[in-house]
């Protein structure tokens, strides 16, 4: 399959992993964070880390929208999804995520509430035409990857007068996480874990280009490489950051030619932009408050917001007090240094969003095995 199989080779993968061990110095460590929990994926399931030398370490970021989604806005959508006439639609993945009390959408569907799985937006948006007699919310979560076909959503709703329909929004932005991180003080751009360079998301990098992450390359220093899902383009990424490491560069590159531009999606941007506006503020797992670093439905579009409509608290709720979900979302924790995985909390008993989402780190590293070798053994070069 073109852009997949020629992605996957292995003599390519190991002719890089060679490259990276040639280029990396003996004296000094490189400290790489992927930021996307589709590249933490990648990194389980085709063993990246084991091809790289020991001097390379691979940093799990907050880049998966399941799992960055605070308590709080859970507690909401179970609260929204207990109110008489409502039918909540939803991914599956949010609704095993773990609420106060040992509480989730999927417990309130089983103790009466109407929620429901759904693919996208448009099944939401479906359910709400075929049904004009329920209050159809869709929970809306993601980074900018997902958000355009939301504000469709919302533009098809207004355009055919669909009352009945109405979004959660909490759809978040990448550059403002990347920069809670490197602002945190336990975070990886501080002294607790320094950091030498992004894996720039790739899905998002489509919609908003590689133009919004230059502000980490021009006023921090950090080195910032998009790349695709597929092994070939982590270890090409990896062989590039550490060349900009070597180097003293701090730029911009893009190993996603294929799909990334500069400008990105236009198209999509505008679309964004007529629906939503950025939020004040957002609570985010593990980062807490991130200014700027969330988007809210705009007052034209008022009439399909349920946080309005249902007049949706903020609420603060902490997390489980023995989950390391938080520290592991900022990288200063790797999945293995929970006490809880892999006994208590696996992804049939979650009790961290971690562990519940395809693309959290917890539930990569237990799926594809990735804690049971302490120190793997790295390919020498």
């Amino acid at each position: 399959m073109k852009y997949i199989e020629e992605f996957r080779d292995g003599d390519l993968a190991r002719n890089l992993a060679r490259s990276i061990h040639a280029e990396v110095r003996p004296d000094r460590r490189y400290n790489l964070m992927e930021f996307c929990g589709g590249h933490t994926h990648a990194i389980a399931r085709f063993g990246v880390e084991d091809l790289l030398p020991a001097a390379v370490t691979m940093i799990h970021g907050p880049g998966c929208p399941v799992c960055v989604l605070p308590v709080g806005r859970i507690e909401n959508a179970i609260a929204i999804a207990r109110e008489p006439g409502v039918t909540l639609c939803t991914y599956a993945d949010l609704m095993r995520v773990p609420a106060a009390g040992g509480r989730s959408l999927l417990r309130a569907r089983a103790d009466g509430a109407d929620v429901r799985m759904v693919y996208s937006t448009m099944d939401a948006l479906r359910i709400a035409r075929d049904e004009p007699d329920r209050r159809v919310v869709f929970f809306a979560i993601g980074f900018e990857t997902t958000t355009p076909p939301t504000a469709l959503a919302l533009l098809q709703a207004a355009a055919a007068g669909l009352d009945n329909f109405s979004v959660f929004c909490n759809h978040v932005l990448t550059p403002a996480a990347m920069q809670a991180i490197l602002d945190s003080p336990d975070a990886p751009g501080a002294a607790a874990v320094p950091l030498d360079g992004f894996v720039g998301p790739a899905h998002v990098s489509t919609v908003i280009g590689s133009r919004p992450y230059e502000v980490f390359a021009t006023d921090h220093g950090k080195p910032v490489v998009i790349a695709g899902f597929e092994p070939l383009d982590v270890l090409q990424a990896v062989l590039m950051l550490v060349r900009q490491v070597n180097d003293g560069r701090h730029q911009v590159e893009n190993e996603y030619t294929r799909a990334v531009t500069r400008d990105g999606n236009a198209k999509a941007q505008a679309l964004m932009a007529q629906v939503f506006e950025p939020r004040p503020t957002f609570e985010w797992r593990g980062l807490g408050l991130v200014p700027h670093s969330a988007l809210r439905i705009r007052d034209a579009y008022s009439r399909w917001d349920a946080e309005r409509l249902f007049d949706v608290p903020p609420l603060a709720v902490p997390d489980h007090k023995a989950c390391q979900c938080g520290p592991i979302l900022r990288g200063v924790k790797r999945p293995a240094d929970c006490k809880l995985f892999g006994t208590a909390c696996t992804p049939e008993t979650p009790l961290g969003s971690c562990m519940v989402s395809s693309e959290g780190a917890c539930a990569a590293h237990w799926t594809y095995g990735r804690f049971r070798d302490a120190a793997p053994a790295r390919e020498s070069a």
